[in-house]
């Protein structure tokens, strides 16, 4: 009983310590926004408004796209064993370490007028919406992918066997199988993935400037009016994110059990 009860004191001390230092800058940035009565003008705020549309729709094309490319690699990734496997997962997975600046000037030199990708397709991504859509995909995409390839590992390769055994193609198997029995996993990578890309802000600040999205329009307004042009925006972008992540962790609660 002494060794339960120090173990309980303990991990709720750590606990509580965890929960002051997370919880208290972000209530202190809410409270501080609702004080000041800000968070309703930034709503109504027409260069806000347009700031958190074009974010919303860019996040939700660079989605798009992480689904199409994302899902297919995190399907290879979970059931193929080939040479290279755990180097092409370390590519992957390198855009999550790599300083977001960084990750800017990349994209900047591949996709720049004078890059090798903007040489070939003769479009240049710097200040435009889809430079912006490029840097949320090259952040955000490795945790839809990791998502995927958990969500299909978790599918027993026996069913997709039986499945083939019926007469159904490979392609077949994994789209009319796997892929239902993974969609939870799935749709919560992707429901993070677009809440990365929402809160991208290194190498957009890089690549695409203006337009202005919510990042950068905080930033902006920090820099030009100090705290109190930016923590109405600031505040907004919180709630937006815990609305969020209530709804991927609704998304990752189990299924209840059949009776």
């Amino acid at each position: 009983m002494p060794v339960r009860s120090s173990l309980g004191l303990a991990t709720a001390i750590a606990g509580a310590l965890v929960v002051l230092f997370l919880a208290t800058p972000i209530a202190t940035l809410l409270v501080r926004a609702a004080g000041a009565g800000g968070i309703g003008a930034a709503v109504v705020d027409p260069a806000v408004q347009a700031a958190f549309r074009l974010t919303a729709v860019a996040a939700a094309a660079a989605t798009a796209i992480g689904l199409v490319v994302g899902v297919p690699l995190g399907y290879v990734l979970a059931r193929g064993t080939f040479r290279g496997r755990e180097w092409l997962e370390a590519l992957v997975e390198l855009p999550v370490v790599i300083p977001h600046p960084v990750a800017g000037i990349a994209i900047l030199l591949a996709f720049g007028r004078l890059g090798p990708l903007g040489r070939l397709t003769g479009a240049s991504l710097v200040g435009s919406s889809a430079g912006i859509v490029a840097c949320m995909l090259f952040v955000g995409l490795p945790f839809l992918v990791a998502a995927a390839r958990e969500g299909f590992a978790l599918v027993d390769p026996r069913l997709e066997a039986v499945a083939r055994t019926l007469g159904v193609s490979p392609l077949e198997a994994a789209v009319r199988v796997a892929l239902p029995l993974a969609a939870r996993s799935i749709v919560s990578g992707a429901v993070l993935m677009w809440a990365r890309a929402v809160s991208e802000f290194g190498a957009i600040a890089v690549v695409a400037y203006h337009p202005r999205v919510a990042s950068i329009l905080v930033y902006d307004r920090f820099t030009t009016a100090g705290l109190a042009g930016a923590l109405p925006v600031a505040a907004l972008l919180v709630v937006v994110a815990l609305l969020v992540f209530t709804l991927l962790r609704t998304l990752a609660r189990p299924l209840p059990a059949l009776r």
